[in-house]
């Protein structure tokens, strides 16, 4: 009889430790996709600083998109540097194209294109003087802050030109603040 009980109790204890796995599954399930979604679809960043200021403030929150990697000029991306940390910056110049600013004005591949930014903040460069470039090299980008004034950008030796392989997505939803929140343009 004791037997039969003791029995009965293992077989009453696996029931509940599979039954409360069971219920554990669908979240298990939850939190995987997630960490997927996370890691390799879209992940949520924080602006830190000026150096996109007045489109991008200090402290919104943007999502960044890792799948799209068609990068357009304008587009703003997310990038690794140097140093580990990240930045978030506007795309000037693609690959096989040059760049020169001379009198607050934008020319890619001496063509006048309208700038992103209105005011006249950047002082005058080519992609020449900086780097003794021609044209920016197959698979990389010339990146800068919409604050020229503060921006640390692919002008300055420290940052250079962007690599592909080190953009880690573009940004096209602000999240937060939610007076703010949509698309960006």
């Amino acid at each position: 009889m004791k037997e039969k009980e003791s029995k009965k109790e293992k077989v009453d204890s696996q029931t509940r430790i599979f039954d409360i796995f069971r219920e554990l599954i669908p979240y298990i399930v939850i939190i995987i996709v997630v960490i997927l979604i996370r890691s390799f679809i879209v992940t949520p960043v924080r602006v830190k600083g000026d150096s996109m200021y007045p489109y991008l403030k200090d402290g919104e929150v943007l999502i960044l998109n890792k799948l799209d990697k068609s990068y357009k000029r304008f587009d703003i991306v997310v990038a690794s540097v140097y140093d580990g940390s990240q930045i978030i910056k506007r795309v000037i110049g693609l690959p096989g194209e040059t760049v020169a600013y001379k009198d607050c004005k934008l020319y890619i591949n001496g063509e006048e294109v309208e700038d992103f930014v209105d005011e006249c903040i950047t002082n005058d460069f080519s992609l020449q003087d900086l780097y003794n470039y021609e044209i920016i090299p197959e698979g990389y980008y010339f990146v800068m802050g919409d604050n020229r004034l503060v921006s640390l950008d692919s002008r300055r030796p420290e940052i250079g030109l962007i690599s592909e392989s080190k953009i880690e997505g573009s940004i096209a939803i602000r999240l937060y603040p939610f007076n703010r929140f949509g698309r960006l343009k």
